[in-house]
């Protein structure tokens, strides 16, 4: 139902947009949320929009690269990354959820299966 791209190779400092199209579900219903996962580490929560768009969430160390956006009409939302660093790297995945006041990965209705985000030094 949550199926996300855009991922890539790119050098540090490059830009990426992720996207995430969802399918079978009121897609206004959900808040929806980007995680990350590096090889070896925990995921880890990195930003949220809310169902209408008006509230957004982010993780500290993206904050002033990174930008949340969905688009109602199309179902997707996505996740501008830009200055990536090369602890940026991870597989990225979208979630959906109920609220967009809980961002933990147990609270997620829905994922998607991820794609990936490679930076080079």
């Amino acid at each position: 139902q949550l199926q996300a791209s855009g991922g890539g190779l790119v050098q540090t400092g490059g830009s990426l947009r992720l996207s995430c199209a969802a399918s079978s579900l009121t897609f206004t219903n959900y808040a929806m949320h980007w995680f990350r996962q590096a090889p070896g580490k925990e995921r880890e929560f990195v930003a949220t929009i809310s169902g209408t768009g008006t509230y957004t969430i982010y993780r500290d160390s993206v904050k002033g690269r990174f930008t949340i956006a969905r688009d109602n009409a199309k179902n997707t939302v996505y996740l501008q990354m830009n200055s990536l660093k090369p602890e940026d790297t991870a597989h990225y995945y979208c979630a959906a959820s109920n609220s967009y006041l809980n961002n933990q990965p147990r609270a997620m209705n829905y994922w998607g299966e991820g794609t990936q985000v490679t930076v080079s030094s």
